[in-house]
């Protein structure tokens, strides 16, 4: 049981990390766009009237993809309890170090405080 639990974990964490880098890369992808236009558009000699509407749909995209990413995140958060919840707290995935959450963030500020 623990190993079915421990394959079904890693599947959902491949996904996961892959959506991560998918929206990350939609995210930088979008911000060169939107950075790339307003340089082209005044190289070209055109008017800044020219464009601007790609330009602020440009920048909402990355708006709603940072909401995305934010979501992501949530997600990944809410992983992390559940990999607990099913017996799995001590694996470790991704082996990158995570920052602390707020909560524990919060006793370390006030001890430091003390």
């Amino acid at each position: 049981m623990l190993k079915q639990r421990r394959m079904i974990a890693d599947q959902v964490a491949a996904s996961l990390f892959e959506a991560e880098a998918a929206i990350d890369a939609a995210l930088a992808k979008t911000a060169g766009l939107a950075g790339v236009m307003p340089g082209l558009r005044a190289d070209a000699g055109l008017s800044a009237l020219i464009g601007q509407d790609a330009v602020e749909r440009a920048s909402e995209a990355i708006a709603l993809l940072a909401q995305a990413r934010r979501a992501i995140c949530e997600t990944h958060k809410e992983l992390d309890v559940a990999k607990t919840q099913i017996g799995l707290g001590a694996v470790m995935y991704g082996g990158l170090e995570k920052p602390p959450t707020s909560a524990s963030a919060n006793r370390a500020l006030r001890a430091l405080a003390s």
